[in-house]
């Protein structure tokens, strides 16, 4: 399949301005399509989209050309269709300005959006397939680089005995101790569901994580009705097997919307700039251009503050050799094409 061409800078802010000005025109309407009216992009699959209408009605919809990304969450204008042909669908005109967005480095095609407008992201490892602070930092990254309150679930702990619940829970206290949430969940005890749900009351939530963590065994908990289909653990490769293969938009019956995204099994950040790395562990934040070099890479170098805090126990060695290892990685994983 033929990749859609990228605009130029001049496309684009013609696009801007055409966009503008459609705003600012009266309700568009014809024989095929009913008039123009706001909605929320609840679905996206392929080139269509599902959008729901201030009635709660959702229409499946094209996305016209000039419009250059439709994810979950979006605010969008759309022209319903009036057919009453299945295949006879409505189109999406335009996509207001997003407030927020969640973006995911792809190998192939870039940065690509997740989410839109969301308040926030909520990370959800567990103690199957393993519990990994490594992938937990690299969310905390991504989600301190777009300025959305991230919030740490562990779940599956019913799978712990009581030495390995302290052992976890030992491993946790360092990002209570940095100021994020954290919990523990399961959905066979049910710890931890009511505090979860109370978190995503009268907020629009992002679940992101690996295949296999349980992100869509919560969802079930949460929204009983949503149905969702459960995956298990691969047995060769010990990893997650993808369930949810599109991302959705769900309502909660006391306020608020969650939204389910496909798992991915590693969430890489060659898209960022180091500093931005650095910044996305917030507790370096306080030492930054402080050091005596301002090349310092922050490991044996001449008067490098953020060592010297390591080495002084105000900050967590293990966080800080999860940053190296981030760091580390960046080469190797990032294509030569890389895109910004």
């Amino acid at each position: 399949m033929a990749k859609k061409p990228k605009l130029t800078h001049r496309q684009t802010r013609q696009v801007s301005v055409n966009r503008t000005r459609r705003l600012q025109q009266a309700p568009v309407e014809n024989d095929q399509l009913g008039t123009s009216q706001p909605g929320t992009v609840v679905g996206r699959f392929g080139k269509h989209a599902n959008v729901e209408d201030s009635q709660g009605q959702i229409h499946k919809c094209h996305i016209r050309r000039t419009v250059q990304s439709v994810v979950c969450g979006d605010s969008v204008v759309f022209c319903p269709s009036i057919s009453a042909e299945p295949r006879d669908l409505g189109v999406i005109e335009i996509v207001h300005d997003r407030k927020t967005v969640l973006t995911r480095p792809d190998f192939y095609d870039g940065v690509k959006p997740i989410a839109a407008n969301i308040d926030q992201i909520i990370i959800v490892s567990s103690i199957v397939p393993t519990l990994s602070p490594g992938i937990i930092d690299r969310y905390l990254v991504a989600c301190e680089d777009v300025q959305i309150q991230p919030v740490i679930v562990i779940n599956k702990v019913e799978l712990l005995d009581a030495e390995d619940r302290e052992l976890v829970i030992d491993t946790l206290a360092i990002y209570h101790e940095i100021g994020y949430t954290v919990l523990l969940t399961s959905c066979v005890t049910g710890e931890g569901i009511a505090d979860l749900a109370e978190l995503l009351t009268d907020k629009i939530s992002v679940f992101v994580g690996q295949s296999g963590v349980g992100k869509s065994s919560l969802v079930n908990e949460l929204l009983p009705e949503a149905d969702e289909v459960i995956g298990d653990i691969s047995h060769s490769s010990g990893l997650g097997t993808h369930t949810t293969t599109t991302a959705k938009l769900l309502h909660f019956t006391q306020g608020g919307d969650l939204i389910d995204s496909p798992g991915v099994r590693e969430f890489s950040l060659w898209h960022l700039p180091e500093e931005q790395i650095t910044r996305g562990f917030i507790e370096f934040r306080d030492y930054l251009g402080g050091c005596k070099f301002r090349d310092c890479k922050h490991g044996d170098d001449p008067g490098c503050l953020i060592r010297a805090a390591v080495i002084a126990g105000d900050i967590d060695e293990t966080r800080y050799e999860s940053y190296h290892k981030i760091i580390d990685s960046m080469d190797e994983r990032r294509p030569t094409y890389s895109k910004s």
